[in-house]
């Protein structure tokens, strides 16, 4: 069929340059696409990593035994984002965007949605450029132009994070305003990377529009010609230290630094806290993203202790018992990440208390007293495991976990990760979260490291992406 060849290549790059730049702002991601080319066009689906395995009842429904999704693409040959009305596919775990126009009558663009994602508004307005340039390639019919779509869809986060600030901004009334968000973003990322006497930045910056600038609380404001510019970022980064630990926070018009204040913002302000190796992004009080090593993230840097949740639920604990172990497990580890040192931690959910050795207390200490459960944070420093029991109670320290040499063995990992593989794979009732120095958080049972992320295979080639309702019956 004619143009089949451009379909698969145009598709493949574009999808595949998705992919990458989401993996990259995000944990390991996959992407997919339903498509129509034409109105009258059957739905065809490319999903080479079962990223929709799963929502065949859904997908059927929506696309096999309804035609709604056909509305009129119009005449107009810029491309058209799906209203909310039209796009009314919810898929548990998934982002999705949705478009329209005259090259591709409809689209509609799927990734996963993780559970420590700041904000899924950067991600939709990736997912939007590759709907567009979907768009714009079929319509130029130019295979040449293809490894440049691929290779943009790869760099996009700073991009996404300024389009979804502004159209966020736009939403709160801000439609005439005079910041410039990308000098703004490429200072944060400038400033985070800086050191100063060996330390790394820590403080908040914020940015007001200049015409509120009069609500702000200034503590002191630099002359005009005394005023340091953004781009000046190691300057920017000495004035930090004049904001680090205190409420004093320092004020930009997006173009220089005007002074320090203090209190309440006004307007849709844009701030920047530093935290150290890594920071946040914010719009008012809504979290946008994370950033690090000189990059964007979606991660809000949270211990995900989603499995661990999972584990509690398959055993006898009352809920309420469960909720508040899994409240004390949080607190614990977000806690030493915080601080930046290693721990383990071992949750014994059995009915008979498991004999550790360690250094044990004369009566268990109560973790659900605050004194207590800061004196369990500071015991973590010490080598070796807090045994802590389905009692709610702290039952030793520095105890130690053997056993015999299992499958799944990491040397790369250390001896946190083996000792607990080996552990757990002895003790049926014990669940493991070990806790690296550099921030990565493990939860181990039965020997099986359940938070292990998914390495997917990597798209070597597309043949033409089969019809949806072929895809659905196989």
């Amino acid at each position: 069929m004619p143009g089949t060849s451009f379909e698969n290549i145009c598709i493949f790059h574009i999808l595949d340059g998705l992919r990458d730049g989401l993996s990259h702002y995000s944990q390991p991601s996959r992407a997919a696409l339903i498509y129509a080319e034409r109105p009258d066009s059957p739905p065809r689906i490319c999903d080479p990593q079962d990223l929709l395995e799963g929502h065949e009842p859904k997908l059927r429904d929506f696309y096999l035994y309804s035609s709604k999704w056909r509305s009129d693409g119009g005449s107009s040959n810029e491309i058209r984002a799906l209203d909310a009305k039209e796009a009314k596919l919810d898929l548990s775990g998934l982002i999705s965007f949705g478009a329209r126009s005259t090259a591709m009558h409809y689209q509609m663009w799927f990734t996963d949605q993780h559970p420590d994602m700041c904000s899924t508004g950067p991600t939709r307005r990736w997912l939007e450029y590759a709907a567009g340039l979907l768009s714009q390639n079929f319509d130029a019919q130019n295979v040449i132009n293809l490894d440049t779509a691929g290779f943009m869809l790869q760099h996009c986060a700073n991009h996404a994070v300024r389009d979804f600030i502004v159209d966020e901004r736009s939403k709160l009334g801000w439609l005439d305003t005079q910041i410039r968000v990308y000098p703004f973003l490429d200072a944060v990322l400038s400033v985070s990377g800086t050191q100063e006497e060996g330390a790394w930045p820590k403080g908040r910056m914020v940015v007001v529009e200049p015409s509120q600038l009069e609500s702000v609380r200034f503590t002191c404001r630099f002359p005009e010609m005394e005023q340091p510019r953004l781009v000046d970022f190691k300057h920017v980064r000495k004035l930090l230290q004049a904001v680090e630990d205190s409420g004093r926070v320092l004020v930009s018009d997006g173009k220089t630094v005007l002074g320090i204040a203090i209190g309440p913002m006004p307007g849709a302000y844009l701030s920047a806290q530093f935290c150290g190796i890594h920071g946040f992004l914010r719009l008012k009080d809504e979290l946008i993203c994370s950033f690090h090593d000189g990059r964007f993230h979606s991660s809000n840097l949270r211990a995900n202790l989603v499995q661990l949740e999972e584990q509690m639920l398959e055993t006898d604990m009352e809920m309420e018992q469960q909720h508040t172990l899994l409240q004390i497990v949080s607190l614990l580890v977000n806690r030493v990440r915080e601080r930046k040192h290693g721990c383990t931690l071992v949750i014994d959910t059995g009915q008979e208390q498991l004999d550790m050795s360690g250094q044990h207390f004369d009566k268990p200490l109560d973790l659900q007293n605050s004194s207590q459960l800061k004196l369990a944070c500071s015991l973590a420093k010490l080598d070796g495991a807090l045994h802590i029991g389905r009692d709610l109670k702290l039952h030793g320290f520095g105890c130690l976990m053997d056993g015999s040499s299992v499958p799944g063995e990491n040397r790369a990992r250390g001896a946190r990760f083996n000792s607990a593989l080996r552990f757990t794979a002895a003790h049926e009732d014990i669940v493991v979260v070990v806790v690296s120095s550099d921030r990565p958080v493990s939860i181990i049972k039965n020997g099986v490291e359940l938070t292990a992320l998914c390495r997917f295979d990597q798209i070597r080639g597309l043949s033409r992406p089969p019809l949806l309702a072929e895809w659905i019956m196989s």
